[in-house]
């Protein structure tokens, strides 16, 4: 039985885990995409993700195919943003792409409404009211249900809460952080925030793009066919550190001692804070949603609670200083 949770204030009951589809379209071929698909609302799964700029679109199109037979089992959940178009009004927050992205995306999508649209990230210098508009606007024509934020600091979450309340619409319903054992940097300001005005958890990169499966070696060059491995720019400038890669083998030691896999470890971890209301898997293989599917069975205890403190402490990251250069810190502004 799947534990359905209310996601944020609302009255939108999604499952714990949230089917990431960012492979799909590309490194997942579309026959092994749909089977996981199929298997995850066998399953019980009836969340899934994607975005406007997975695959240029092409991840949108495998989902919009995927789940159409079943469209009305599903929240369906993409973002908006960023963009891969060249131009200043190709991306980011005005009325004018807000618009245009959202009905590419439906187009894309196969359907005629989505449930759930994110803020893909924070644009710094750009107003947060004019796109809450367009998206209130959207909602009223029927082709939203509900908004989201994904990346945004504290602060910002109480902005887009705040504005909500001005404009006389709904507030967002979901904050999509990066949240993981290696980075927990999120429980400082942004699960309390979103806690605070209302908004569910849904936490992406729970294996820290792979490495707390514990497949990577200190010290060694990574396999092949590794996301790593691959040369891929978002893991090497971010979870790839020396720290982690060895806070990792621990979990893995810690796990394997319980019976499980590190992955599931991992997973539960997440998914064992109260403030969670779901997390994110991207399979790119069956097996590996496979293996995602399992933690939702995993217990923890105080004493995996405790070994996780010790290794990372609460609010921190597992590198000194460390700062994801996708999402930078803007308190300092050189004069």
């Amino acid at each position: 039985m799947v534990d359905y949770r209310y996601l944020g204030r609302s009255a939108l009951k999604v499952s714990p885990l949230s089917l990431g589809t960012m492979m799909f379209g590309q490194q997942t071929p579309n026959p092994e995409a749909f089977r996981i698909i199929d298997k995850a609302r066998e399953q019980g799964i009836n969340f899934i993700d994607t975005a406007d700029v997975y695959g240029d679109g092409a991840s949108e199109r495998v989902v919009g195919q995927g789940i159409k037979s079943s469209r009305d089992h599903w929240v369906l959940a993409t973002k908006f943003v960023n963009s891969g178009k060249k131009g200043p009004n190709l991306g980011g927050y005005s009325r004018k792409w807000v618009i245009e992205t959202v009905e590419n995306s439906l187009k894309r999508l196969g359907t005629d409404y989505i449930d759930l649209i994110y803020f893909h990230r924070a644009v710094f210098d750009a107003p947060l009211e004019e796109p809450v508009r367009a998206i209130a606007d959207l909602i009223r024509a029927g082709k939203l249900r509900y908004f989201g934020v994904s990346n945004f600091r504290g602060w910002r979450i109480a902005e887009v809460a705040q504005l909500a309340d001005q404009l006389g619409i709904d507030r967002p319903i979901a904050s999509q952080p990066l949240y993981n054992i290696v980075n927990r940097t999120a429980e400082a300001e942004q699960l309390p925030a979103a806690q605070h005005y209302g908004l569910g958890v849904v936490s992406y990169s729970p294996l820290a793009r792979g490495v707390l499966t514990g497949k990577y070696q200190p010290g060694q060059e990574p396999a092949a066919d590794t996301r790593a491995g691959r040369g891929d720019k978002r893991i090497l400038e971010t979870e790839w550190r020396p720290e982690s890669l060895a806070i990792a083998q621990e979990i893995a030691a810690h796990a394997r001692a319980k019976g499980i896999d590190a992955a599931d470890f991992a997973l539960a971890w997440v998914l064992n804070n109260q403030l969670v209301s779901a997390a994110i898997t991207g399979p790119r293989t069956e097996a590996h949603w496979d293996s995602y599917i399992r933690a939702l069975d995993v217990k923890l205890d105080a004493e995996d609670e405790a070994l996780v403190d010790r290794l990372v402490a609460p609010g921190h990251a597992s590198t000194h200083g460390f700062t994801d250069p996708g999402h930078p810190v803007e308190g300092r502004v050189a004069r």
